[in-house]
């Protein structure tokens, strides 16, 4: 591991543009349907990041090609049914390790799915046990449920049956039986039976296959405890797919600004989207801030650490915001408390767990409830925040760094699972308080922008989803 990182402090409140790459979900979804589609595709606007690379390799593996361009754009040719077998690398991308072994289990030929030690206890064992259900042999080569497994199918299910999955550690576990479905041969009723975290994931799975020309209907059982959906065989269509920026990732660049009394642009914010990520409008005009959202994108200013209130939020929906948002509520002027937050234990570490450790470790006050946090803003100092090999956890350290002086990430080399080049953007967004552009290659030019819209008050419990219908993927 490289020496700690200094987080640099912000001698000014920051004021850039950053132009944040692709969604990761929505570039996953894309090159699954690419991959198994009818023809041809090609992806624009793709997030060049490890998660993605180890995706990319899989889908080669299984007989794919995918050939990178340049400027976020692959070209996609679609595999043979059924795949390939082989060796899957997942590293820490839940995706591959989800997503896939029901793809690969509709081979015949074994497929060995490994990946980072640290993956070794992200759970499995709900989704692997459906496709067993569904026919396919897994055997474990370590803990049950767990990687390192060998996947062998192929499955099958009888016309008319149901295949069901219990997602309430994982909605990517729903969504990976819902992107095979339509592969399988024959017309499947796919469930998951109470409360499933990360809906918006869920819905943009469902719009993905929909907009690939899958023919989908929602099931209506008369169940409050039981979600169904009837997909209908086809595979998708290939063409030309557009990736929308990532607004998870344009969270700790809005962070910025709350904790700094600056302003950020995120250009190409959409107005209609299926990302989770879009609740920082909600979340953040509650604390104080002031949001523009027009053609252009999203203009957010901030009020500056100490002159905003702490949030009560039901974050169920888009608990991969919890990090950056926990690090914008140690700096705020009254407590706050995070909610329906259990699912976060089983992520690329025990985020709830981390959380409250590195708070405290740096003077501030946070503690552990059954499924959230309680933060108690108290004044921060010097310390060298664990990253926990997570990138949301290494963002967050950074965000802190910009208040407290002497703040240190163990590992923010972890950032490139999502954000390879986040360290050159930060820095651009920091120097000379950050006044001009920051993008993807962390280049900054000056540009300003007009401010309208007041924020929201303070008061009450925001439950946290998207500002409209239906993104790390719980």
């Amino acid at each position: 591991m490289s020496a700690p990182w200094p987080a640099p402090l912000a001698p000014f409140p920051v004021d850039a543009t950053v132009e944040v790459p692709g969604s990761k979900s929505i570039t996953a979804r894309a090159l699954y349907l690419a991959a198994v589609a009818d023809s041809p595709s090609i992806i624009r606007g793709a997030l060049d990041a490890r998660d993605t690379r180890l995706f990319a390799a899989a889908l080669e593996v299984m007989g794919a090609r995918v050939e990178d361009e340049g400027a976020g754009t692959l070209r996609i040719t679609p595999m043979s049914l059924p795949p390939r077998g082989g060796r899957i690398e997942c590293g820490l991308a839940g995706t591959v390790m989800r997503f896939l072994p029901p793809l690969a289990a509709l081979s015949p030929e074994e497929t060995l799915f490994d990946g980072d030690e640290q993956a070794y206890a992200r759970p499995l064992g709900p989704l692997l046990d459906a496709l067993v259900r569904m026919g396919a042999t897994v055997t474990y080569h370590g803990e049950r449920g767990h990687l390192p497994f060998t996947i062998q199918g192929p499955i099958h299910t009888p016309l008319g049956a149901q295949a069901w999955v219990d997602s309430s550690s994982s909605s990517q576990f729903l969504s990976a039986l819902l992107l095979v479905s339509p592969l399988v041969g024959d017309p499947l009723f796919v469930s998951a039976p109470g409360t499933v975290p990360s809906m918006p994931h869920v819905e943009m799975t469902l719009a993905s296959l929909a907009s690939a020309g899958i023919d989908l209907e929602v099931v209506d059982e008369g169940r409050a405890n039981l979600s169904t959906w009837h997909i209908f065989p086809s595979r998708p269509f290939g063409g030309d797919i557009t990736v929308e920026p990532d607004l998870s990732n344009a969270g700790p660049f809005l962070a910025a600004a709350m904790v700094t009394g600056g302003r950020v642009r995120i250009p190409a914010w959409p107005g209609a989207t299926t990302q989770a990520g879009d609740a920082w409008r909600a979340l953040l005009g509650h604390m104080g801030a002031t949001i523009t959202l027009d053609e252009e994108g999203l203009t957010l200013t901030g009020p500056g650490a100490g002159n905003y209130p702490g949030i009560k939020a039901t974050m169920a929906e888009v608990g991969e915001l919890t990090p950056t948002l926990a690090a914008i509520c140690a700096y705020a002027s009254s407590p706050s408390h995070l909610s329906g937050i259990a699912h976060l234990r089983g992520h690329e570490t025990d985020r709830l767990a981390a959380l409250a450790a590195e708070i405290n470790r740096a003077g501030g006050q946070a503690e552990e409830t059954e499924d959230g946090l309680i933060i108690t803003p108290r004044p921060l100092h010097a310390a060298q925040i664990r990253s926990y090999a997570d990138h949301r956890m290494a963002t967050f350290g950074a965000i802190l760094g910009l208040i407290t002086p002497g703040i240190t990430v163990d590992d923010i080399a972890c950032t490139s699972k999502t954000l390879p080049t986040f360290e050159a953007m930060w820095a651009g967004l920091v120097d000379d308080g950050g006044q001009g552009s920051t993008d993807a290659e962390g280049s900054t030019d000056a540009e300003g922008s007009d401010e309208s819209q007041a924020h929201a008050d303070g008061h009450g419990t925001v439950q946290a989803t998207p500002a409209s219908p239906i993104e790390e993927e719980q």
